[in-house]
């Protein structure tokens, strides 16, 4: 009889704890549902910008957000070049899947460049000269624009695209391109990270009045990137070899 016990007694705490797993589990995997997506924003941030569109192929209107921090102990006095006041507040990329009820939050980021960057001060926002993001046949596009008034003759664009895949969104292509403002000549690298291909393209000039030829360099990744977008770096210089 006492044995009979034990093992019941053991046979119940099994089971509660196979209950406060699943319980746990689904915690993890079903985040919160939210009746608007102004509800994702915190208590004085600002959208900066929204895209809409489906991402996950299910038929409804995701949307993602570029949103910042307005806290006015982050605005810093500058006293070289650039400008006289650094935004340096916080920016966030929330990906948020449209649901019957609500949105609920699929991916998010904070490495998003500042406004204002004290290292380089002449630099302009990243975010302000282009549409920063935008949604195209259920890929998610992050464009940031590189322009500095002193210190470098370059203006560069970099476009992250993202794809929801295996419950979470991978970086599945990654370009970037220069333009040098006094010789004009420009340059380009388009990478695939499901192909692992890399087309290089050299030989355009903006400044030129006929077209010119352009060589173009095809070569394979040496490795393999499953980059989720929450581990990209967006405020660091890449270089995927």
């Amino acid at each position: 009889m006492l044995k009979q016990i034990k093992q019941l007694l053991i046979l119940n705490t099994l089971f509660f704890m196979v209950l406060t797993n699943n319980a746990w589990a689904n915690t993890e995997t079903k985040p919160a549902l939210k009746a608007n997506y102004q509800s994702f924003i915190p208590k004085n941030w600002k959208i900066l910008e929204k895209a809409q569109g489906d991402l996950n192929q299910d038929g409804q209107a995701d949307i993602a957000l570029i949103i910042a921090d307005t806290n006015p102990d982050n605005f810093v006095a500058n006293a070289g070049l650039g400008s006289d006041v650094l935004n340096l507040n916080e920016r966030r990329l929330l990906v948020l899947f449209k649901q019957a009820q609500g949105y609920q939050l699929a991916a998010s980021n904070s490495t998003l460049p500042t406004e204002g960057d004290a290292e380089s001060p002449c630099l302009a926002d990243p975010l302000g000269e282009t549409e920063a993001l935008s949604i195209q046949k259920g890929l998610l596009k992050v464009h940031l624009h590189y322009w500095l008034s002193c210190g470098s003759w370059y203006v560069t664009n970099h476009i992250y695209t993202f794809r929801d895949q295996d419950h979470a969104f991978k970086l599945i292509g990654y370009d970037v391109n220069d333009f040098h403002r006094a010789s004009g000549d420009i340059t380009a690298q388009s990478i695939n990270f499901i192909t692992g291909k890399v087309k290089s393209t050299t030989g355009e000039n903006e400044f030129s009045e006929s077209a010119q030829p352009t060589k173009v360099q095809w070569s394979t990744l040496k490795k393999r990137y499953t980059l989720k977008l929450e581990q990209v770096q967006f405020n660091e210089y890449h270089e995927f070899k």
